[in-house]
């Protein structure tokens, strides 16, 4: 089956969920993402309760398919505000999901001028109005299954918005069809399901503490130990 095809089912399919549940859309859409990744993947989550229960905080992740979000929204006690590509953004099938859910779109500055500053507003609306904001500082998805180096965008969101940031990993989705494991990622349909996914979220770094380069370095030592359980014959 055709890989947009897949991806537009199930649009159709949380359409359809949160149309008739339109009064509380955003709470039961977080509803269909937890039932719908459970279904997709045998996941296992660690350390949510570094989400802090109220109030404003970034959440940094790798980067390695297409569903990231998806597990990261699902796995989430408290809903997301992604920052995520504008071309994503911009999808046919999705743009409508991602509005609802309120996803920050962005641009380099080369492609849309003062995109980036747009952006950043967005995010620290966001933050003064005690949301989370989550963000792959990577900025695209990993070539090689590797965390890569963090951009500085990090560094700009926090110079603005001193907040706790919590650092993530993610494990398992490497070699799946919505990854760049196999070639250009949604190239192909699937070929597996079930496959054990792993989300480690650590402790929150403190305002003053938290450097872009500290962060990578905590999202890495995360991910070895998402690698270890994803890896492992239990």
């Amino acid at each position: 089956m055709n890989a947009l095809l897949i991806w537009g089912i199930i649009a159709l399919l949380v359409a359809a969920y949160a149309w008739h549940f339109v009064r509380q859309p955003a709470w039961h859409l977080r509803g269909l993402v937890y039932i719908l990744i459970h279904i997709m993947y045998r996941l296992r989550f660690r350390g949510r309760i570094h989400i802090p229960a109220r109030g404003a905080a970034l959440v940094v992740c790798n980067h390695v398919s297409f569903v990231d979000a998806l597990v990261m929204g699902g796995g989430s006690p408290r809903p997301l505000r992604f920052l995520m590509d504008k071309p994503i953004y911009d999808s046919k099938w999705l743009n409508w999901l991602f509005r609802m859910v309120g996803a920050i779109p962005v641009e380099s500055d080369r492609s849309d001028p003062g995109n980036v500053r747009r952006a950043l507003d967005e995010v620290s609306r966001a933050l003064r109005n005690g949301d989370i904001v989550m963000l792959f500082p990577e900025g695209r998805l990993t070539p090689d299954g590797n965390t890569h180096a963090f951009r500085r965008g990090l560094d700009l969101i926090l110079q603005r918005d001193p907040v706790p940031v919590i650092p993530a990993a993610l494990s398992g989705l490497w070699g799946s069809w919505t990854s760049h494991a196999h070639g250009r990622a949604l190239s192909r349909g699937p070929r597996r399901f079930r496959a054990r996914v792993a989300l480690f979220f650590g402790e929150p770094v403190q305002p003053g503490r938290a450097t872009r380069q500290l962060l990578e370095q905590q999202v890495r030592e995360l991910k070895v130990e998402a690698d270890a359980w994803v890896h492992s014959k239990r």
